[in-house]
């Protein structure tokens, strides 16, 4: 891993990476091969972190996001994971999750051994001696602006649906003009911003023309 770029957050005495923040820029090394993360400007991006390979919970990720990876393209956003297992642990188990559940793992997975991309991004406390609770995603807009940020315990799987709700509910809002409520799906009704000027008493909650 060639690591993080002089002018990207410290490795120490920094404070949490946050929505609004342009994210972080590294080079390392990943299955699909040398991959610096601002090459990726211009099209959606959800980067997520795993605890570790091999393990049953990031296998299930792993397989529901490979089958959805084509729901994630029409919606112009690339994939791209992360651990701490090293790049040939990353290969042996994509391998593995190929033979035995029949799919192909298209998204590029990062190593990150010295455990640096992540500190950087607050997957892992700087005082943590491995990354056993991490397992974060970081929802980035084509600008490299961080649009949302989710944490799950080492316990509990990430929802494929949710992610890809994520993603389209951001770009669907992404001018500010319209809001996503609860429950949103592409294609459902969209919110108008409160306006206190707006005729009727619903002017705090309206449902978008």
């Amino acid at each position: 891993m060639t690591g993080i770029g002089q002018n990207d957050f410290a490795p120490t005495g920094r404070r949490p990476l946050r929505m609004g923040d342009l994210a972080p820029d590294f080079e390392a090394r990943t299955t699909h091969g040398l991959l610096r993360l601002s090459d990726l400007r211009g099209r959606w991006l959800v980067f997520f972190s795993h605890p570790a390979d091999f393990t049953p919970v990031c296998t299930t990720e792993f397989v529901a996001l490979a089958r959805a990876h084509a729901q994630f393209e029409a919606l112009g956003c690339t994939l791209l994971g992360l651990s701490v297992d090293s790049l040939y642990a990353h290969i042996a188990w994509t391998r593995a999750i190929r033979d035995l559940f029949d799919v192909e793992i298209r998204f590029p997975v990062i190593e990150d051994p010295s455990m640096e991309i992540g500190r950087a991004y607050g997957m892992i406390d700087d005082d943590a001696a491995d990354s056993a609770a991490v397992r974060a995603t970081y929802f980035i807009d084509p600008d490299g602006i961080v649009r949302a940020i989710t944490h799950y315990p080492m316990t509990i799987g990430r929802s494929v649906d949710e992610m890809l709700r994520m993603v389209a509910a951001l770009q669907a809002s992404a001018s500010g003009e319209r809001l996503a409520p609860a429950g949103w799906t592409p294609g459902a009704p969209m919110l108008l911003p409160p306006d206190p000027d707006a005729e009727g008493a619903d002017w705090f909650c309206r449902t978008a023309p």
